[in-house]
């Protein structure tokens, strides 16, 4: 091989090693996108902080909404019946499967336990259905969104535990769209702050669940719906803007809340109390007095 043959062949290779670390990114600089991640400020605890009040909840937690830190923890993976928070996970599927400007008839009534007030016959848009879900805590609408927001019934119920699978709650199941007690409806504190953060992540869900009170009407404004929310700590805690109350004989009392203040956003899950509301904003007073928010370097 001459040397004008050796050097070609050099400046060749040199030519590829040079391409191929100019244009190498390495995986944990950047994002897919090219983009460097986001980073949020994040909770520590203060200087000789106040212990939280104890409270009869059986399990409960607290996580900052951003970054997913724990701030509160009581036995948050334990099992236990959700109650009505799983509309959370029935309003999150119904979304994802109907058009809110969908109108439904409704084919059965399912009377036990709260209602929106349907009747057979009643032709109602999903989005109104939707409110009677999250504010009433509608029985009788989750049941009519999961008959016509699916094939079947039995494959929304599906969808359902598939949704939760992909949400990362993986010590939950359940076997119908209300929330009634069943040994096969289960979920944890981790897991329905988990959904919590994720529906109130969605625009729509958000406004629903942070509605005091309202009236929607059938397609045919024939028959009217009076609408109201049992969360009592809508506009009496500063910065809560909803989730979801909860209440079964099995369950005892249920409460997921969403708080921001100062631009840092807390979710609380509280289940299994004897008081709710009261041990629901105990904690939340509790996070922002004895926690501030860094801002990474």
């Amino acid at each position: 091989m001459n040397l004008s043959r050796f050097l070609l062949i050099f400046l060749i290779l040199i030519s590829l090693l040079v391409y191929f670390f100019l244009t190498r990114v390495p995986s944990n600089k950047v994002t897919t996108t090219g983009e460097l991640p986001k980073l949020y400020p994040y909770p520590v605890t203060i200087e000789n902080p106040q212990k939280p009040a104890e409270i009869s909840a059986k399990s409960a937690i607290i996580i900052d909404a951003k970054t997913g830190v724990a701030l509160f923890e009581k036995d948050p993976d334990t099992r236990h019946l959700p109650a009505s928070t799983t509309k959370l996970l029935t309003a999150i599927v119904a979304q994802e499967r109907c058009d809110p400007q969908k109108v439904v008839k409704v084919e059965r009534v399912v009377e036990e336990g709260t209602q929106m007030g349907l009747s057979e016959g009643d032709l109602v848009s999903v989005g109104n259905l939707l409110y009677g879900l999250l504010v009433a805590s509608g029985n009788d609408a989750a049941f009519v969104l999961a008959d016509s927001c699916s094939d079947s019934y039995i494959h929304f119920v599906a969808s359902m535990n598939q949704k939760a699978k992909e949400l990362g709650m993986k010590n939950s199941h359940f076997i119908n769209p209300a929330g009634f007690d069943d040994p096969l409806q289960y979920s944890t504190a981790r897991d329905l702050a988990k959904l919590a953060k994720v529906a109130v992540a969605n625009l729509q869900i958000a406004k629903i669940v942070a509605t005091r009170s309202i009236v929607v009407t059938d397609q045919l404004t024939t028959k009217t719906y009076y609408l109201e929310n049992i969360n009592k700590l809508l506009g009496e805690v500063e910065g809560l803007e909803g989730v979801k109350t909860g209440q079964t004989e099995g369950s005892l009392e249920i409460l997921l809340t969403k708080t921001t203040r100062n631009s840092h956003t807390i979710i609380t899950a509280v289940l299994g109390s004897d008081d709710r509301f009261s041990e629901s904003k105990q904690l939340i007073e509790w996070v922002f007095a004895n926690h501030r928010w860094v801002n990474p370097e």
